[in-house]
């Protein structure tokens, strides 16, 4: 008599190591993106002294990388499973409509000089980032 479960995870299956390649190569482009993003934002005024050129080249590099990692993405959802693309896809969804009508009713806050300081769009990143977060975790124990 077999023990089905020892079985099934002492060996990865084939899925599942392509899941886990595409998980490292969205992680990898998503910290190149992150890293060229500070070297974009910081570099000329700690490296290269405002050297023009350089900060033109270094924000084409963080445009690059951002698309790289777009595709890496899309990448990684279509080897998901479709309860796992489901999650994603309402979390996505939850996410860009959350920020639409809070980043533009933050933004109105500002322009009607209603709130003290300007609206940032690292408020609205971190809002997103935040948003899709909760989203995932919600979605992910609604089908456990």
């Amino acid at each position: 008599m077999t023990d089905n479960n020892n079985e099934n995870t002492s060996k990865p299956t084939s899925w599942q190591k392509k899941n886990k390649s595409n998980t490292a190569k969205m992680g990898f482009w998503t910290a190149a993106w992150v890293l060229s993003m500070a070297l974009a934002n910081f570099g000329q005024r700690f490296i290269w002294d405002f050297n023009l050129t350089l900060t033109v080249l270094a924000v084409l590099l963080n445009l690059a990388l951002g698309l790289k990692m777009v595709f890496a993405n899309i990448h990684h959802l279509k080897g998901l499973d479709e309860m796992q693309q489901r999650i994603q896809l309402n979390a996505m969804g939850i996410t860009l409509g959350l920020s639409l009508v809070v980043g533009l009713t933050y933004s109105n806050l500002d322009v009607l000089n209603l709130i003290s300081y300007h609206a940032e769009i690292s408020h609205l990143v971190i809002f997103m980032g935040l948003t899709y977060i909760v989203a995932t975790f919600i979605g992910q124990s609604k089908y456990r």
